[in-house]
This record gives C-alpha cells, sequence and structure tokens, in this order.
C-alpha cells in the first residue's frame, strides 16, 4: 500500500474536522444528509400504531427496545467520546446508526452529537426502517448518487450490507411487507426488503474505514486488493477502501449480520425445523418455530411467502393481531412483534437512572410510558438469553451449545462477555473452590476508591470466558507513532489501580505481528481475541471472507478451508481433589468493569460536549447493580461413588465379607480413600489387590477372581478383632488407596484411571485355604 506521508497532512486533516466536515476516511457510501425528504418522528406514528394493545401494538415495545433508546444510550455517548478523541470525525460512523435521524437532517457535523435537536434523539425511528430500502436497487430504488453508491457498481449491481450505509427509498411513501389490504392514512409502498436479513445488516455488520483504508492490514485478515483503497489520509473518497469493498472487507468491529450469513440456517425454513440436527431444536430456534407455526400452519408468511430462520423470525417474531388501531385496519396472523432486544438487560437501567439526574446527553425527556416499555423490554432481553444455549455434562465434560443465528455472544463486543462459573463441593457439601468466581474487588479511577464487582481471576487455568476482543498491531502502531500520536498514548489501564499499564509506544516497540487488547475500537485494526461459539455449521470459506473466523482460527473443531466450524464448545472440568459434585453456570455481562472504568479514565475532557460521558457511565454502572451477570443455563457435574460388583465367598464360618469405601480417590490427596473389608475371620492374613484392566468373574476356589490380570498385589496384613483363641468374624481390612496413589510407586494410577480391587483372606478350612471377597470399581479423580 502506499506510506501514510506525513504528521502533517493528519493534523490537518484532524484540525478541520469538527468545523467543515467529517474526514473523507470516515465518510461512507449510501443516502447522504439532506438527500432524502425530510422525517417523521414516532410521536407522529403514535396516533395509530401506539397505545392500543401494548402486547401486539408495534409502539410499546419498540419504545422499550435499543432502537427506540439508540440515541440517549449513555454507554455509546460514553463510547463516542473516546472515538471522536483517537480520530476526529469517527463520531459520524457511531451516529449515523445511533441517531439516523440527526445524520439524514443534516445535524453532522459536528460528529459529537452537539447539533442534534431533540426530534434527533428518537433514536431508529419508524420512518427510518420504513424507508429503508435495499442498495442494489432490485426492489424500490434509493436515493444513492456517485461516488456514495453502496454497492459494487456492477450489472447486476450487488450491495453493500453494513456499516450503517443505508440507502432511502426517494419518496414519502412508508415501506412495509403487506402489499395489499393495506390503507393507511398515509402513502405506502409494499417492500419485501423490510423481511429481509440484509435490511438488519445495514447497522449490524459494522466496519471501520479509517482502519479499513490507513492501516497496513486494513483490519482485515486477507488484504484488500491493490487499488481497492487509498492509504492517504484526507483522499478523495472514490479512492478509499469503504467505497472499493464490501464492508465485510475491512475494518472489524461487529459482524452479526456476516455471522448469520455464513451459517445454512439462515437458509432453513422453518417449515423444515426437523430437519436440523436434535441439539438446534431447542432455545431459541425452538422458541421462533413454535411462535412461526402459531402464526400459519407452516410456519410462512400469510401471503404464502416462505420463512426463513432470518433475523425478524428470531427478533420479530410473529403474533395475530393489528399493527394500527383504526377500525378499519387489517388484522394480520403474522403481525411483526416490534420486539427488537437483543441481551441487553442493563442499559435500559442506566439511561432511566441517568434521565431522572438530568445528566442524559439529549436533555433527559424519558416518560413514565418510556419507562414502562423500558422494564418490558428488560424482561425479553433476559428471555432471549434464557434460549441462547444449552449447557450438556458428559463424564468430565461439559458442552455449551449456541442456540442462536449468530455466534454466541455477538453483537458489540466491547464489555461483553459470556464465562462458565463453576462451584466444587466435597462429601460433606462444603464449598472447596470456586472457577469463573465473580465478587468484589477493590479499584481506583482517578481519586476514586471503589469497590466494584468483577471476574475476580479473569486468567485463572480453569475459567473459561467467552469474548471477542479488539486491538491494535505493532505495525499499525508504528504507522500511528509516525503520524504523531504519542508514544505514550495508553492502551490499556490496570483494572484495579487505574494505571496506564501499556502504551503505544510499548506496542510500536514490538516485533512485527505483536498484536495488543485495546478498548480503542475507532483505532482497533486487529481481532486480537475470539473465542465465542460459532452459529450451526459456519463455513470456513465465508467466515474467512467476511472477517469473522475465530482467533486464533484453530478453535470450533479447527476445520479449515471448505470446512465448517462446531456449534458447541466442550470444556473439560477440573475438579478439585475429592470434590463430588460442581454447579455450573453460563454467565452473561453485557457491560464489565473493565469497560466502564477504561470508559471514565480514558475521557480527558477535550471533546468538550461529551467530556462528562465517562464518569457519568461509572456513576449509572455503580447505581444500577454494576451489569450484574445473568445465570444463562445451568447444569452439575457428580461425581460417580465407587461400585461394588462381583460375589464374595462364604467363608468357613459362614460369613460373607463385604467390601466397601470411604472417600473419594483423588490424585493431589495424599489420604482420605479407605477401601474396606468386613466380615472376614478374625487375626488372618489377607492384602488388596487390584488391576487396571477391567473387571472379571473367573472361578476361584469355590470363590471368584473378580479382577483381570495382570493384577498388583498390596503389602499383607492382618484382620485383626476377636483374640484368639475366639474364632469369628470380627476381622476388618483396610487400605488408604490415596496413600498408594500419593507415592508415586505404581505410576499407572493417575487422574481418569479407572481400576477394579478385590480382598484375599487366608481361610484354611476352605477348598483351596482362601476367601475372596466382592470387588470395587472405582476411578481416580
Amino acid at each position: 500500500m502506499r506510506a501514510i506521508s506525513t504528521a502533517a497532512l493528519m493534523v490537518a486533516v484532524m484540525a478541520t474536522t469538527s468545523v467543515a466536515q467529517v474526514p473523507t476516511d470516515v465518510q461512507l457510501p449510501g443516502t447522504q444528509p439532506k438527500q432524502a425528504i425530510m422525517f417523521d418522528g414516532s410521536p407522529h406514528c403514535e396516533q395509530c400504531h401506539f397505545n392500543f394493545d401494548p402486547a401486539r401494538e408495534p409502539g410499546f415495545a419498540w419504545t422499550g427496545s435499543a432502537m427506540a433508546q439508540s440515541t440517549r444510550d449513555p454507554l455509546f455517548f460514553a463510547a463516542t467520546a473516546i472515538a471522536e478523541q483517537d480520530f476526529p470525525g469517527a463520531g459520524d460512523l457511531c451516529l449515523r446508526c445511533h441517531s439516523p435521524l440527526g445524520f439524514f437532517r443534516g445535524h453532522l457535523p459536528p460528529s459529537d452529537g452537539s447539533a442534534l435537536t431533540t426530534f434527533d434523539f428518537d433514536g431508529v425511528t419508524c420512518h427510518i426502517c420504513h424507508r429503508t430500502t435495499d442498495p442494489d436497487n432490485s426492489e424500490n430504488p434509493g436515493v444513492q448518487y456517485a461516488p456514495y453508491l453502496a454497492h459494487d457498481k456492477q450489472s447486476p449491481p450487488h450491495a453493500y450490507v453494513g456499516a450503517g450505509e443505508s440507502v432511502l427509498w426517494y419518496n414519502s411513501e412508508r415501506l412495509g411487507p403487506y402489499y395489499t389490504g393495506v390503507t393507511p392514512p398515509h402513502v405506502f409502498r409494499g417492500s419485501a426488503y423490510q423481511r429481509s436479513t440484509e435490511h438488519c445488516g445495514t447497522c449490524h455488520d459494522v466496519s471501520n474505514p479509517v482502519v479499513g483504508d490507513l492501516a497496513h492490514n486494513h483490519g482485515a485478515t486477507a488484504p484488500l486488493a491493490p487499488g481497492s483503497f487509498s492509504g492517504v489520509p484526507g483522499s478523495p473518497v472514490a479512492g478509499k477502501a469503504a467505497f472499493n469493498n464490501f464492508p465485510y472487507a475491512y475494518g472489524v468491529v461487529e459482524r452479526t449480520f456476516s455471522e448469520h450469513e455464513s451459517s445454512p440456517l439462515a437458509s432453513v425454513r422453518v417449515g423444515n425445523y426437523a430437519t436440523l440436527p436434535s441439539d438446534l431444536r431447542a432455545g431459541a430456534i425452538e422458541r421462533a418455530y413454535v411462535e412461526a407455526i402459531a402464526s400459519t400452519p407452516a410456519g410462512d408468511f400469510e401471503d404464502g411467502t416462505q420463512r426463513f430462520f432470518t433475523c425478524q423470525t428470531c427478533h420479530m417474531r410473529p403474533l395475530s393481531g393489528k399493527g394500527a388501531s383504526p377500525a378499519a385496519a387489517v388484522s394480520h396472523a403474522d403481525l411483526a412483534t416490534h420486539d427488537l432486544t437483543g441481551g441487553n438487560y442493563w442499559i435500559n437501567d442506566a439511561t432511566v437512572w441517568l434521565n431522572d439526574q438530568g445528566r442524559l446527553v439529549d436533555g433527559n425527556i424519558l416518560t413514565a410510558t418510556h419507562k414502562a416499555a423500558m422494564t418490558a423490554a428488560n424482561a425479553r432481553a433476559l428471555g432471549n438469553l434464557d434460549v441462547a444455549a444449552s449447557l450438556t455434562v458428559s463424564g468430565r465434560t461439559v458442552r455449551v451449545t449456541n442456540l442462536t443465528g449468530h455466534k454466541l455472544i455477538s453483537g458489540y463486543p466491547e464489555g461483553r462477555r459470556m464465562w462458565l462459573r463453576v462451584r466444587w463441593h466435597d462429601l460433606g457439601g462444603a464449598l472447596m473452590r470456586t472457577d469463573g468466581e465473580y465478587g468484589t474487588i477493590s479499584a481506583q479511577v482517578g481519586a476514586q476508591f471503589l469497590q466494584v464487582e468483577t471476574i475476580l481471576d479473569p486468567s485463572a487455568p480453569n475459567t473459561r470466558i467467552w469474548e471477542a476482543q479488539m486491538g491494535l498491531t505493532s505495525e499499525w502502531a508504528q504507522q500511528l507513532l509516525a503520524l504523531g500520536i504519542a508514544a505514550g498514548f495508553v492502551l490499556e489501564y490496570d483494572r484495579v489501580t487505574g494505571a496506564p499499564s501499556y502504551t503505544l509506544g510499548d506496542l510500536g516497540a514490538q516485533a512485527p505481528g505483536t498484536t495488543h487488547a485495546s478498548f480503542h475500537f475507532a483505532l482497533a485494526n486487529a481481532m486480537v481475541k475470539d473465542n465465542r461459539i460459532p452459529p450451526w455449521r459456519m463455513r470456513y470459506d465465508d467466515a474467512h471472507t467476511r472477517n469473522i473466523l475465530p482467533v486464533p482460527p484453530t478453535q470450533s473443531g479447527a476445520p479449515g478451508p471448505g470446512g465448517e466450524f462446531e456449534h458447541f464448545d466442550d470444556v473439560e472440568l477440573v475438579p478439585p481433589p475429592g470434590a463430588v459434585h460442581a454447579s455450573i453456570e453460563l454467565l452473561y455481562q453485557p457491560t464489565s468493569w473493565e469497560y466502564v472504568q477504561f470508559l471514565a479514565l480514558a475521557n480527558d475532557g477535550s471533546v468538550a460536549h461529551l467530556a462528562a460521558t465517562g464518569q457519568a457511565i461509572l456513576d449509572a454502572w455503580l447505581a444500577t447493580g454494576m451489569a450484574a451477570p445473568h445465570v444463562m443455563a445451568t447444569a452439575s457435574w457428580d461425581w460417580t461413588p465407587p461400585t461394588v460388583y462381583c460375589t464374595s465367598k462364604v467363608n468357613s464360618l459362614g460369613c460373607t465379607p463385604a467390601v466397601s469405601c470411604s472417600g473419594v480417590p483423588a490424585v493431589g490427596l495424599s489420604s482420605g480413600f479407605v477401601i474396606r473389608a468386613d466380615q472376614e475371620l478374625n487375626q488372618r492374613h489377607g492384602l488388596l489387590f487390584y488391576g487396571i484392566n477391567g473387571a472379571s468373574a473367573q472361578p476361584y476356589f469355590g470363590g471368584w477372581q473378580c479382577v483381570a490380570p495382570p493384577v498388583i498385589r498390596t503389602l499383607p496384613q492382618n484382620s485383626g478383632g476377636s483374640a484368639l483363641p475366639t474364632h469369628d468374624c470380627s476381622g476388618v481390612y483396610t487400605y488408604d488407596f490415596n496413600t498408594r496413589i500419593a507415592s508415586g510407586v505404581d505410576p499407572t494410577l493417575v487422574q481418569g484411571r479407572m481400576v477394579w480391587a478385590q480382598y484375599w483372606s487366608r481361610d484354611q478350612a476352605s477348598l483351596g485355604g482362601t476367601n475372596p471377597s466382592d470387588a470395587l470399581e472405582f476411578t481416580i479423580e
């Protein structure tokens, strides 16, 4: 690629951003500000689509959703503040999806949102979704002019789906999926696009055009083709990567749409649910099927159009009812619930808290209706999490199965995480150890000393966390340093002290190919970690093309080119010695302490309009439960106790020896697993012998040899009991097998080894002069 020429050029681009226009490095194709006719806000739609049936109407569900609150979202503005600091103008990328009204009405720039009006804070409104059309012009051609064409300019064109590259229908008609039987008081036009995954993909496949064009690797797995990018800050948009490549090809931020498109689930007809693997016929997929079948017998749309497992099938599930209040409004069997929730059950609480404090960026206008709708949306989000995954335990393996149509977890990655919390208990029920423990630590943000909750030891060897971590490469760090960004630019803070723990200079000094995780998403050009669980049969080739490969790619079955990833993850449990029970929980947290701390510390106040947003989101997080994790699924592991098998030989006094045990056989315990034989002849020699090749039932002098050869004999013991000359069955043999394991005398006695053991004793009055007991089968933990 062409080298970025001088720091002075970058400085010049940045210096003019907030005053004049968004830099070309941030601009994207699609309908541009003030090109489409003006929009109405949600109040215009309320007279017909709100306040008549909260369970069915579009209005109530939408009001509580992240769509409606997208421009009030305090976490969003806290992140936008950092993006604006890192690359002035980057906020335009964020606001074009979070405040489309502000974008299309021309209230950006400034890209910090300071020119947005109350009207613009209406979020992703009815008019936005019902005016958006397909960028490939295949159905209802929209407003787009060269060089801002949101397609590949081929014949026929292929749409650029993602990065907020919306294309709007040129007229005032509302677009929707019903073509006939609709007579609303406003102009209307049928559109299949509103049922398509591409519609959702517009804002749910987010790419960063800054690193896409300027970074050495374009923020991609595969390099962009020569001539399809500029590499020069501030150069004309026509040469930029975003104008010559599909959005999935560069600058990964989030890829929910691509994840879905890379799985065959996207093309499975809902009516063909029974053809899915049995482990997928559960959770969110089962719920979507059940509700679709309840709407129409085949699960299709009522007009006969086939329904597939699309975004809308799961997130706008069908029900029967009217979408509008007038008596003349048509009732539909497949009315789309405007649910529009994912798994974030916390951000609404933070938004309401800051609203009531008068600290929202938008001026704090939430009504009682807003709050009720947001509470209902929180419940729907929790419901989504409850059906997103399943836990099953087999032996020492716990399997987490993805029951969604995208990665588990998906969406904006920063601060989101899912993990296993495993609590181990001994025979007495006492807690021995917790893996993945979530609890309180003392931490600091500036002069604030806080007690906060987080994963206590995220790097512990037995803690499994699923997450995506973005970051920077050393090569990109060197480019940024050459552009004049200070070597002391902080990439990471210590989560306890709040002190800078890694800088841009530190990374730039590393060898090529080195990466480091950082929450500076506007500058991130690499995915440092991504062990999230892929959707069903996610194709390697599509994942490579769309930049959604696991990082490293040797996960989820490591299929390689032409293969398909597994839709589950198997975690090997590691019980502490002596554990007999584990309670297993799959936890999800939408916003972590580490991310909130970063947003507060990294905000240097230089973006005046958003200077208070870092402290605001920290205060809201602390005041509303710290985004406490939600238990998505549970399971348990239980130690399999030793079992007694085979048959004892009745001894010469008519007694039947009986083997039993106490404790747990385990590596790491020096004692405590005692094998015992009662009803033995008193004052007789005997011994325990064992083998590792299975059970047996070979006749042996009137009894049975219950252990398959070869066998290993322990040292002889005396049975004790009544003193001679008394002869009775008061003898007892005991042997602490854990002591033998710990001694190392037998290197085959390792964790997971199955052992078969039996007592033998002398009985001169019996056939063969011996008395074999029954036997014990156990596994060493």
